[in-house]
């Protein structure tokens, strides 16, 4: 039995996708992770904007070029939003963003197989410890958001925030054979598990001997325990992926933000004094319905101010059922004006924080192969170039000259593995 899990969209689908691949495994079935020729198809779609529904729905289509008679198996967002679209195309099955231990007793059904779903005490699905993740292990700690940010359909498709066991979480940080580790959810701010929160379960882990990541957070959580926790990490990962979507007052507000400008730049300042070298990264959406253009001033004026060192800039996407899709949109032009400059801004800032580091020793843990180049992160996601394959190794480079997107390295003179 062959089968294809293929995914969309975010970390979170990823690791769920990879938690359903370590079941099929496990019961001895060939799984790829691209669209093949395969017996059967898990297609993990995405609703995070229109274009990613669009390509969700077209993913049927694509999957039956290689083998029109297998059994398609349609899970993640898109489906939880419009599984009527996808029920149209004949496919085998239609889950969504939730119960995907449904998704999985089902696929043991179709291999002769038994598997008992679980959920803990919050609801939250207790799934296969996910399998194919090489020198990064994305590890999922809650699932749902309570935020209902007036733009974003995803609570309203994953629920409400349940989290996982911190014992279950540091079993898996402790087990995997990746260097790094990253803790990734939909809304991880809220994590809430035993009266620990996510300070606390940083706190628990301060013996683990991975370099730790964040994913994306809210600023409500930085404070001095929150980053004494973080610094009190073996190896900290100092990137800190802190969600702002404008730099406009009157537009956060809009948005059903729960902080202000003046306030996300003093969580900003709080990260620099406990890590002077961080990387602050952000989202920012450009031609939101109610942005002028003093409002997208605002937000290009941010960059420079906090010092970000990447930025991924999109434009409005309008989600049906969210409370931004009954206001008057901006015309598509003037978004994608605004999205143009926004890039060009995070060009420049991110070039300007890779300078800050030419020069330095770093440690990297290198990934895949570019050409003839290997491709590792450093603790504050820089991208590094090294010449040769070094794929799995943790490596002590200096940065030498700047590249797009990144800095070319040599191996250091203390070049042994950390």
């Amino acid at each position: 039995m062959k089968a294809c899990i293929f995914t969309l969209g975010c970390k979170v689908n990823e690791v769920e996708s990879a938690s359903v691949a370590a079941a099929l495994k496990s019961w001895g079935a060939e799984v790829e992770e691209r669209l093949c020729p395969a017996d059967i198809y898990v297609l993990n779609t995405c609703a995070v904007t229109r274009e990613a529904e669009k390509k969700s729905r077209q993913l049927v289509a694509r999957a039956r070029k290689y083998n029109n008679e297998a059994k398609i198996f349609v899970v993640g967002c898109a489906s939880e939003k419009d599984s009527r679209s996808f029920e149209e195309k004949g496919v085998f099955y239609v889950g969504g963003a939730r119960r995907k231990n449904e998704l999985i007793s089902v696929l043991a059904k179709e291999l002769g197989r038994e598997y008992a779903a679980t959920n803990n005490e919050q609801g939250y699905e207790i799934l296969p410890e996910p399998v194919g993740m090489r020198t990064r292990a994305f590890i999922k700690i809650e699932d749902g958001c309570n935020n209902f940010c007036s733009y974003c359909v995803i609570p309203y498709l994953r629920g409400r925030v349940r989290s996982r066991s911190a014992r279950e979480i540091l079993c898996e940080v402790n087990n995997t054979s990746c260097p790094e580790v990253v803790l990734t959810g939909i809304n991880i701010s809220a994590y809430n598990y035993g009266g620990a929160d996510l300070a606390g379960l940083i706190t628990m882990m301060s013996g683990a001997d991975k370099r730790i990541r964040l994913g994306s957070i809210e600023c409500r959580v930085i404070d001095e325990r929150f980053l004494s926790a973080c610094r009190s990490l073996k190896n900290f990962a100092p990137q800190f992926h802190l969600s702002l979507q404008s730099g406009s007052d009157e537009v956060l507000r809009a948005m059903n933000r729960r902080y202000t400008r003046a306030q996300y730049l003093e969580k900003c300042a709080l990260i620099y004094q406990y890590f002077p070298a961080a990387a602050i990264t952000c989202d920012i959406i450009a031609g939101f319905p109610t942005e002028t253009e003093q409002d997208f001033a605002d937000s290009l004026s941010i960059i420079d101010e906090v010092g970000f060192a990447r930025v991924h800039a999109f434009a409005f996407s309008p989600r049906e059922g969210t409370a931004a899709f009954k206001m008057k949109d901006i015309p598509y032009a003037v978004k994608e004006e605004r999205l143009q400059r926004l890039l060009a801004a995070a060009k420049l800032a991110e070039e300007r924080y890779v300078l800050k580091f030419i020069g330095s020793t770093q440690s990297v843990i290198f990934e895949d192969m570019e050409g003839e180049y290997n491709v590792g992160y450093t603790p504050n996601y820089i991208k590094v170039w090294l010449l040769g394959d070094h794929s799995g190794e943790v490596l002590n480079v200096a940065l030498t000259e700047p590249r797009e997107g990144g800095a070319l390295a040599v191996l250091a003179e203390n070049s042994a593995k950390n």
